[in-house]
């Protein structure tokens, strides 16, 4: 595969600027920082863990629409408005991934683009091979 061709999954809000879901180049598939909306751009859920879930579930409309699973992720980046919601965070991470670990990255900023959202989650995999 040469060159970067972009991917917008199905039923996933369209992004809120310039940019795609995710990026497949070079056998690798970097996805765009998830919040956890529906496809109206709506808040799922009030609270880290519920939003996390719903990112996770998004997570998988992204790699479908590459052709790829929850197994091929190799990088999570998780960004959070409170450290202290990690442990609900990293629940529903155990609950998505099961036995498969992805290296990961946790960052504390200071807000997001959608009022309420207080969990963000971007992706790396390896695209399975044809």
């Amino acid at each position: 595969m040469s060159g970067a061709t972009p991917i917008m999954a199905p039923g996933l809000a369209t992004p809120v600027s310039h940019y795609a879901h995710a990026v497949a180049a070079n056998g690798l598939l970097f996805i765009s920082g998830l919040l956890g909306t529906d496809a109206q751009n709506q808040l799922a859920a009030a609270d880290a863990g519920g939003q996390a879930e719903c990112i996770f579930n998004n997570l998988k409309l992204v790699l479908a629409a590459a052709g790829a699973t929850l197994d091929d992720v190799a990088k999570l980046t998780i960004f959070l408005l409170d450290i202290g919601d990690r442990a609900a965070v990293d629940a529903a991470r155990r609950a998505a991934f099961g036995l498969h670990r992805p290296a990961s990255t946790l960052i504390a900023v200071s807000a997001f683009v959608i009022p309420g959202a207080i969990v963000e989650i971007e992706a790396v995999a390896a695209l399975p091979r044809n």
